[in-house]
């Protein structure tokens, strides 16, 4: 016997209430019907349904049994629906947030590559250093740093956020020199207004990790200004390489403390949870995994 015909069959006879019922719904016979039933019961070796002319009901065993077996065949119905969608060709709006250095300098150069590739798809970008509510504000998929929380919420890893300690050759010159990351304490250090780069910076060296309290004259919350003042020599920058690179290919910021390095931090884009993900969502998770994956 097909158990899984036996299955369904048996689900649909109890949803509907009768043999007749679910042998008319599923375009066969009540006879053929109550055949599935009993090669079903047979296999379990317990009864299922107490049956009479009149009526029919569930035993104890078969309540249970027809719970779960709902519930698998819920399961292979979003299966299927899941090939589905995977071969379906990817369209609407897709809502997404990132942190803003992240988002221009890393995302916003590769969605033109994105858009080409899937052209019945327009993109909704917002950026933005807060940590957004991916499921009230209705955002399809979020990239945030850092660790995440136990919010139930789906990520996909890519490749680490890297920071870079750099200051101007201008500024170097005419402060103490930085040998230790505890030095820093003397220094301008511009300040990151969001997580702990706001009051502590961290770095792991020869001597184990250091946990330095930083402190300076300029506070902002996106990483460019403060790219901006370390250019004109105002204080030491700690912020990732892909604000930096720029600045230390032109010689207008050096790397400093090269043997202490900052830790690495997470990089996820994140989703709701969602049985069936849509074809514009899977196509948008596949790319950003392999355009900053590890």
């Amino acid at each position: 016997m097909d158990r899984f015909a036996g299955m369904t069959v048996f689900v649909k006879a109890v949803e509907l209430g009768s043999f007749s019922a679910a042998a008319e719904a599923m375009s066969t016979s009540p006879q053929l019907v109550g055949k599935y039933v009993r090669a079903l019961e047979d296999h379990l070796g317990v009864r299922l349904l107490n049956r009479t002319t009149r009526r029919q009901s569930l035993t104890d065993f078969g309540r249970g049994y027809y719970e779960r077996a709902k519930h698998i065949l819920a399961e292979v119905e979003m299966a299927e629906g899941l090939a589905e969608e995977t071969k379906s060709v990817p369209t609407g709006r897709l809502r997404i947030n990132a942190p803003v250095s992240f988002g221009i300098r890393s995302l916003s150069p590769s969605l033109p590559e994105y858009l080409k590739a899937h052209p019945q798809i327009s993109v909704e970008l917002t950026l933005s250093n807060r940590a957004v509510d991916v499921i009230d504000e209705g955002y399809d998929a979020v990239f945030r740093t850092g660790e995440l929380g136990d919010s139930g919420l789906i990520a996909r890893p890519l490749a680490d956020y890297r920071l870079v300690l750099c200051a101007s050759p201008a500024y170097l010159k005419t402060h103490p020199a930085i040998r230790h990351p505890l030095d820093l304490q003397q220094h301008e250090c511009l300040g990151f207004s969001f997580t702990e780069l706001r009051t502590h910076w961290t770095f792991d060296g020869p001597d184990g990790r250091v946990v330095v309290p930083v402190s300076g004259r300029v506070m902002a919350d996106h990483g460019e200004p403060l790219l901006c003042a370390a250019v004109a020599g105002i204080g030491v920058l700690l912020q990732p390489s892909e604000i930096v690179s720029e600045a230390l290919a032109s010689g207008e910021l050096v790397g400093v403390l090269p043997d202490y390095l900052p830790p690495t931090r997470p990089l996820n884009v994140i989703y709701a949870p969602d049985r069936r993900i849509t074809a514009k969502l899977r196509s948008f998770l596949d790319f950003a995994v392999a355009k900053f994956g590890r």
